[in-house]
């Protein structure tokens, strides 16, 4: 472990606190943004475009959560349930993370060979990658099924 994994886990715990803290209201912002993520992502249409769709769609839903659920701390069970929430969206944002750094291609007498990260990284950033127990489980994001790789590699979806 590594201390990229750390800031992670440190991340993941974070976002899922803030979740069980906004109890229902937490589980409908976690899967919104999932959602928001996603829709995005198919949309395909690029840096700007994206953002401000994002922020507008962000920004409905975020009015609608605090329309449709006026008390979303009634119960402890909303509390796990909001918990619940941000552990998704936590999982996601981590997941995107790990999988975010360049990848170098490299031309090898049996063909392309890519390597992630880039060995161009600087070396203590490398290192924390590279050696990472998050990041090394997540490789198999890179041939996984279409609708994982939309919403964790929007680049590489295709």
């Amino acid at each position: 472990m590594t201390w990229f994994d750390a800031l992670l886990i440190t991340l993941l715990a974070l976002v899922t606190a803030l979740g069980a803290r906004r109890g229902l209201a937490g589980l409908a912002w976690g899967v919104g943004a999932l959602v928001v993520a996603f829709v995005t992502n198919v949309l395909g249409l690029g840096g700007v475009p994206s953002a401000v769709l994002a922020l507008l769609l962000g920004a409905v839903s975020g009015l609608a959560i605090s329309r449709l659920i006026p008390d979303p701390l009634e119960r402890p069970s909303h509390m796990l349930a909001g918990g619940v929430g941000g552990l998704l969206l936590g999982t996601v944002m981590i997941a995107s993370l790990a999988l975010a750094f360049p990848m170098a291609v490299r031309a090898t007498p049996s063909g392309k060979q890519s390597l992630y990260p880039s060995p161009d990284l600087a070396p203590g950033l490398y290192s924390a990658v590279a050696n990472s127990a998050i990041q090394t489980g997540l490789r198999s994001i890179w041939t996984s099924s279409v609708a994982a790789r939309t919403l964790l590699l929007p680049d590489r979806a295709r």
